[in-house]
This record gives C-alpha cells, sequence and structure tokens, in this order.
C-alpha cells in the first residue's frame, strides 16, 4: 500500500515540477506534482495530512485563488506560495489571508526543504489536536472520566458490565478524586434504567434540617417552612437510579429510615402515612472503610450488608500509573475545550514526568494539573508526595510508567516509542510483554 503524498506541488513548468519533486525526494519527503491548481484541489480536504506549495502565476486558477480555495476546504490548511520578485507584494498580501510561508524565485533546495519540513510538522500538530478533540468529545459530553487501559480499570469496567446488567444495588468504594461518581454514572448509563433519571445526593452536603425533607419529601404542614407539599429526591428518581455520594455521613436516625427504603423500596413523605413504592435502584459510595465504621458503631451495619450486594472498589492513581499519560491527555482536551483554547501539545518529557509523581488526590488532583498547563500556570503538583516501595519495585515502576507515557505520546506507534526511548525494537516489546503493556490500548481510535 502506497503512502499518501505529503507535499502537493503545483507549477506550469515542467523543469521546475522535476527539480522540486528530485529536491523532496532526496530530502525523504514523498510529494506528488501537479501542472494544474484544480487537480491539486481535488485532493485538498480536512482530514489530508500534507500541505500545498504552489506557484503563482499559472494559466487557469492561479496560485491567489487555489489558496482561497484550499482555506475555504480548511481554513488550517498550510499554503506556501512561490512567487518572483515581482509579486512579492501580492505575497505579503496572501500571507494575510492565510498562506503559511512564501518562497522567491529562485530558490536555494534547502530553503525548499526547510520551508515544507515547517509547514508538515504544523500540519502533523493540526490534525492531532482534532484527533484527540475528536477522540475526547465524548468524555468532555459525558464528564465519563472512567478512561485507562491499565488491568485495574479493566477489572472495574467488567464489573461495572456485569453489574449493570442487574438490578442489583452497589457500593462503591474509593479514596477521593478516583472517580466513584462517574462509576456510578457508568453504571446507570449501561442499565435498562438508563432513560431514566439520575438522581445524584452528596449526603455530606445536605443541611441537617432539611436532609430526611430534601430525600424523602414532605407534605404542606409538616414543619413549619412546609406551605406546600413537595415530592423528595428519591421520587424524582422513579425507575431510575439514586447515587447516595458520602452515604457515611448520613446521621445514624436517618440510616434506618433508608434502610427501611432500600428494603422495602417504598417511602413516606414527612407529615404523612400514606406509603409510596419507589421503582428505583440504588447506588452508594464512600471513601472511608464502612466496615470499621460498622464496628465502631458509627454506621449501620444493616444498611452496608443491604447496600453492598456488588462492591466496586476504584483503584488510585498510584495502583495504575500507567493510566495516567493517558488521564492527562483528556483532562487537557477538556480543559481546552472549557476554556475555548486550542488543545495544546503535551511533551514526552512532561507525560514522564507526571507518570513518575503520586498523586494523593487522584484524578481530581490530576485535572486540575491538567487545567494550569492549558492556562500555562506553573506546576503545583511538584510537592507530590515521593513513591513508596523497595528500590527495584520504584525502579520498576517508574520504568513501567515512562513506557507507557511514551506509548500514549505517540499514539502507540512501535517505531517512534523505541526511538524516543533510546532502545531497541526488542527491547521495547520485552519490557512491554513484562509490563503487561499492549500497543493497541495506545491506538487511537479512527474517527
Amino acid at each position: 500500500m502506497t503512502k499518501t503524498p505529503a507535499v502537493l506541488f503545483v507549477d506550469d513548468e515542467e523543469p521546475l515540477r522535476i527539480a522540486a519533486q528530485q529536491t523532496l525526494e532526496l530530502a525523504d519527503l514523498d510529494c506528488t506534482c501537479f501542472d494544474r491548481a484544480a487537480s491539486a484541489l481535488a485532493v485538498i480536504g480536512p482530514e489530508f495530512p500534507g500541505i500545498l506549495v504552489t506557484d503563482i502565476r499559472m494559466p487557469g486558477m492561479d496560485g491567489t485563488e487555489l489558496l482561497r480555495a484550499t482555506l475555504q476546504k480548511d481554513p488550517e490548511f498550510p499554503v506556501i506560495l512561490v512567487t518572483g520578485h515581482g509579486d512579492l507584494d501580492l505575497a505579503v498580501g496572501m500571507m494575510r489571508e492565510g498562506a503559511y510561508d512564501f518562497i522567491e524565485k529562485p530558490y536555494a533546495p534547502e530553503r525548499l526543504v526547510d520551508a515544507v519540513r515547517r509547514a508538515l510538522e504544523m500540519r502533523r500538530l493540526t490534525i492531532e489536536n482534532r484527533a484527540l478533540r475528536s477522540e475526547m468529545a465524548p468524555l468532555i459530553g459525558t464528564k465519563d472520566g472512567l478512561r485507562g487501559f491499565s488491568p485495574e480499570m479493566e477489572t472495574v469496567r467488567k464489573q461495572i458490565r456485569a453489574v449493570a446488567a442487574s438490578d442489583a444495588d452497589v457500593l462503591i468504594v474509593g479514596d477521593t478524586g478516583t472517580g466513584k461518581g462517574l462509576a456510578a454514572q457508568a453504571v446507570h448509563a449501561a442499565s435498562k434504567r438508563a432513560d431514566r433519571p439520575f438522581v445524584a445526593i452528596n449526603c455530606a452536603a445536605l443541611p441537617s434540617d432539611l436532609i430526611e425533607s430534601e430525600l424523602f419529601g414532605h407534605e404542606a404542614g409538616a414543619f413549619a417552612a412546609a406551605t406546600r407539599a413537595r415530592a423528595g429526591k428519591f421520587e424524582h428518581a422513579r425507575r431510575g437510579t439514586v447515587f447516595l455520594d458520602e452515604i457515611d455521613s448520613l446521621p445514624l436516625a436517618l440510616q434506618a429510615k433508608l434502610l427501611h427504603a432500600v428494603e422495602t423500596r417504598s417511602i413516606s413523605r414527612l407529615g404523612s402515612h400514606d406509603r409510596i413504592d419507589l421503582d428505583v435502584r440504588f447506588i452508594a459510595a464512600s471513601k472511608s472503610d464502612l466496615e470499621a465504621a460498622a464496628a465502631k458503631g458509627m454506621f449501620r451495619g444493616d444498611l452496608l450488608y443491604r447496600l453492598n450486594v456488588v462492591t466496586i472498589r476504584m483503584p488510585s492513581l498510584a495502583a495504575r500509573r500507567q493510566d495516567i499519560p493517558m488521564l492527562f491527555l483528556t483532562f487537557v482536551a477538556q480543559m481546552a475545550d472549557r476554556y475555548d483554547q486550542p488543545v495544546p501539545q503535551v511533551p514526552g518529557a512532561v507525560l514522564d514526568a507526571f507518570a513518575a509523581r503520586d498523586w494523593p488526590g487522584n484524578a481530581r488532583e490530576l485535572r486540575n494539573a491538567a487545567e494550569r498547563y492549558v492556562l500555562g500556570l506553573p506546576d503545583a503538583a511538584d510537592q507530590a508526595t515521593p513513591s513508596s516501595g523497595t528500590l527495584v519495585e520504584r525502579v520498576a515502576e517508574h520504568e513501567r510508567a515512562l513506557i507507557a507515557a511514551s506509548l500514549a505520546a505517540n499514539a502507540g506507534r512501535l517505531k517512534d516509542t523505541y526511538e524516543a526511548l533510546g532502545i531497541s525494537r526488542k527491547a521495547l516489546y520485552e519490557k512491554m510483554q513484562r509490563y503487561g503493556l499492549d500497543r493497541d490500548s495506545f491506538v487511537e481510535p479512527d474517527n
């Protein structure tokens, strides 16, 4: 299969076309020549991975018209104009209209090669930015942070798929910032209740004097401020999912009423004895050890055992270090979208350094670092806690993270990866096998 030509060269003079093609091919650059602008324009499009070099003075459609037509197809397409001495003012004007560069005849071969290489690099970055934005668009829209290719995240996904197919209640446990709420949304989205409400309740944020009314609702006159009847959050979630985040924050007295609701799938509003049936699934989340809390009498053991029909444990970033580069790129794309900025390129060295750090705040802290990166602010993550473990373990962990970061930065391209790391292809294969790294996990999906 032949490679797509990277340089489209347009000139109506055959000797100049031949000379340009030889110059570019000697510089190991693919080139296709055209004697008419219309023929080149038919090849150009937003997904074309190359650039255009065109003479200005040509019969029919000239170079300025070709430039304008090209930029109508893709405003970011690099166009280099080749001009005679008498057309310098025209070429400068075309730069204002969007031309990438111009070369004055007669030009040295090195001048052409240098301009083409710079333009190709710009085109590569543009296409990578677009691909990254396109790949991250679903994540930006759904705030789905469950991205990752580590064995730990694959285990989480398998658990989510398995439990989503049932209607069992779920307990999600994990440190702050590990994505417990995102996992709950993923369970809901993969279940038969996906088209019904997902009602998220942060138990720690509910006012203590209104918490019961917020959850169960009230009738008019149930308390001084209850001037009219009001449905609670459980009722709003009918046929959907109730997500109780930080459930360990609920007072013990309210835990008893919640237990009754979970067991009977029914509630009564404050000020009423009428039973309201609930068709909901309960998902609870906690960053603390509920079993230890139950043993100390700080959490109801019967409620714990009723909720944890299935328990999903969210791994920390330290436990899935190889996911850090891809997660960081995801968050960078999200932050660029939020601030309406181009997605910045992230050098492999930056990904390497970030992958080598511990992140006590997990994905939340990493997202903050991505936001600072997009805004061009100093990185405040330098104070991260050093890795723990033996020297051998820490060296292996660091090596695995560096390889994963390089694979992520190079979109799974093995040649680019082992060259960037300065090792042989055989050594890369052996290390990937040793650390359980799969190239396919790093390859960007087709758009």
